[in-house]
């Protein structure tokens, strides 16, 4: 089995000594660095870094690293998070109608590509619970409408807490989570089949079609209040031409958009993903 490790991620406003500041608390403990990445946006002052190392010989318990952390992080006005490699995250999939984002990560999730728990199914509609009877994973169908959608958005963030959730991966999830619902539960990845900020919103192949563009791309992203305006974890992108019809774009588009997911959600099941205002650094 692989060794356990912590990862530290780390942002915080830029000053000299930071790499050495983190490496020092790390090695002061008998701990072996495995990974490290740092990235310094100049523009903004911002100083951000993933530290991985290996539990085996450290001499601090697990729950200790972090209360013994603040007190370096503290003065260095970080925002900081340390996770562990053999504590697996346990994911909640949304869905409406379409089902090959669903499948790809569910598959993915069987291959043990993905280091994530699945035991939970959201959907606004019955069609795709035979792909979760599939796959032994409980399914929720709680219809949303503008008269139910506080009520429907209570039932989901209580099924969230009853479930264990660390992240919510909306697979082609055709509903807008209010504000109140991103504030309580803000871990959520959203999968946009467009290369944003390019055609933001709904059906972007018909708009997309009818501009004449020779690319189409799909955008993973952070879900926030704004709509497919939240932080960017994954891009990617595919040619098109003047053959190709709306329904070409769209079957090109669905499988950038499997693609495109499961990176993101890779990534950040990984912890290589770390946000800062509305932007991403992505230690791949």
């Amino acid at each position: 089995m692989t060794r356990p490790t912590a990862t530290l991620l780390i942002s915080c406003p830029d000053r000299q000594g930071l790499v050495a500041t983190i490496a020092n608390f790390i090695y002061s403990y008998g701990g072996n660095i495995v990974h490290a990445d740092q990235h310094t946006d100049f523009e903004r002052g911002v100083f951000l870094s993933r530290v991985e190392w290996q539990l085996d010989g450290f001499n601090l318990p697990r729950e200790i690293i972090a209360p013994a952390f603040e007190a370096i992080a503290f003065p260095l006005e970080a925002n900081w998070e340390v996770h562990f490699s053999d504590e697996i995250p346990r994911l909640a999939i949304w869905v409406t109608q379409q089902d090959h984002c669903l499948l790809d990560l569910l598959w993915r999730q069987r291959a043990k590509e993905l280091p994530a728990e699945i035991p939970l199914i959201l959907s606004n509609h019955e069609t795709l619970r035979p792909i979760a009877e599939r796959f032994g994973i409980d399914y929720h169908h709680i219809p949303i409408s503008s008269q139910t959608k506080a009520e429907s958005e209570a039932r989901q963030l209580d099924l969230l807490q009853e479930y264990n959730i660390d992240l919510a991966v909306l697979a082609k999830y055709m509903q807008i989570l209010s504000t109140d619902f991103i504030d309580r539960f803000p871990k959520i990845i959203n999968i946009h089949h467009s290369f944003l900020p390019a055609f933001p919103g709904a059906r972007p192949y018909h708009r997309a079609h009818k501009r004449g563009v020779k690319i189409i791309g799909a955008t993973a992203h952070y879900a926030t209040v704004d709509l497919d305006e939240g932080p960017i974890v994954e891009q990617d992108v595919v040619r098109v031409s003047h053959r190709d019809e709306v329904a070409d774009l769209i079957r090109k588009g669905k499988d950038l958009e499997r693609m495109v997911l499961a990176r993101a959600v890779r990534l950040h099941l990984q912890h290589r993903v770390l946000v800062y205002g509305n932007r991403t650094v992505v230690f791949s």
